[in-house]
């Protein structure tokens, strides 16, 4: 007796055990996997920006590409994907591609070039018009879900009865595309055992912006010696050389002549964070409340050892107190750290 109850159990047990492993082989078939559980790597990052502009550039909202319910703002406004913004006249694709891969969130920010239909003159035929744009990608289960982008177009002017004064900058697309390349230090891979953690690479970029607004010349400024920035592809501040004697340090600038100057910088929003090669990218919002006036901007920090080696932006004009598309009222206004993930 004992022994035929001892093989009852035996025999429920080895029963229970397959209708466990059948139970979980088909939870394994039905349920989409984890897409933290093998995240896509920088390549992989960099080519859904490549897919992307070229999506854009043929007009094409494929949805192999794209979630059904993919988010895009261009300039911070809301739109339909596709026949909107640079979907509507978008020819080409620029030469400059930065791109800044960040594996932890599966989000990839860029800045880079884009051409858009020109128009005619009395010169000649139209020519295509170089556009500098800013964007971000979130990508999830194999999608894009979340599109971020600002498309930075030179100035038109309409109905002029004579030709307008030349700009005293370049337009920006123009002046970026013309930088060719970001420069090779930030492609430099930081040794593993210097490697700040995210939160500090973050901190140290907020740095810029709590020195910059407001500015009484005596704030903490972790620049290096050699730092360098561009804006708009110009350079603004950077060390001194023969072609430019009189240009200011950016720790100097800092001191000296960017007092004052910004009232606001607000929707700190980190989007993007490559730690092995130390570079964050954000967007934010700088207030000048005395004019009126307010820039709209991506800007991207390289920062070594606790302090900011190159800086990099893109901005452009933008209706006062503008939000992102992004945040809430009170984050829009706010200047506190957003880790956007």
């Amino acid at each position: 007796m004992k022994s035929f109850i001892r093989s009852v159990l035996a025999a429920a047990t080895l029963a229970a055990a397959a209708l466990i492993t059948a139970s979980a082989a088909a939870q394994s078939a039905t349920t989409p996997p984890d897409p933290m559980a093998n995240p896509c790597q920088r390549a992989c990052l960099e080519g859904w920006v490549n897919n992307y502009l070229e999506a854009m550039k043929a007009h094409n909202v494929d949805p192999a590409l794209f979630a059904r319910e993919v988010k895009f703002t261009e300039n911070g406004i809301h739109l339909p994907l596709g026949g909107e913004g640079l979907w509507f006249d978008m020819t080409g694709i620029g030469n400059y591609k930065f791109y800044v891969p960040d594996i932890e969130t599966q989000q990839v920010a860029f800045f880079g070039t884009v051409q858009i239909a020109g128009r005619a003159s009395t010169q000649g035929p139209a020519k295509p018009t170089i556009v500098g744009l800013v964007l971000r990608l979130k990508i999830r289960k194999g999608r894009i879900t979340e599109i971020e982008q600002l498309s930075i177009r030179p100035d038109v002017q309409l109905g002029a009865a004579t030709a307008p004064a030349p700009p005293r900058f370049p337009p920006t697309g123009e002046a970026v595309e013309a930088t060719g390349a970001p420069h090779p230090i930030f492609a430099e891979v930081i040794p593993p055992a210097e490697r700040m953690s995210r939160a500090d690479l973050i901190r140290t970029a907020n740095y810029y912006f709590t020195g910059m607004a407001p500015n009484d010349g005596k704030g903490y400024y972790p620049f290096t010696d050699d730092c360098l920035r561009h804006e708009n592809g110009m350079i603004t501040a950077g060390p001194k050389d023969p072609s430019a004697p009189n240009r200011q340090g950016c720790k100097e600038q800092f001191e000296k002549s960017l007092k004052g100057v910004v009232s606001r910088i607000r929707d700190r929003r980190f989007v993007a964070v490559d730690r092995e090669r130390g570079i964050v990218f954000a967007f934010a919002f700088f207030d000048h409340h005395n004019i009126n006036w307010t820039w709209q901007l991506g800007e991207l920090f390289k920062i070594e050892k606790g302090k900011i080696r190159r800086i990099e932006a893109m901005f452009q004009k933008a209706p006062f107190g503008t939000p992102s598309g992004w945040s809430t009222y009170e984050q829009a206004m706010s200047e506190d750290i957003q880790d956007v993930r």
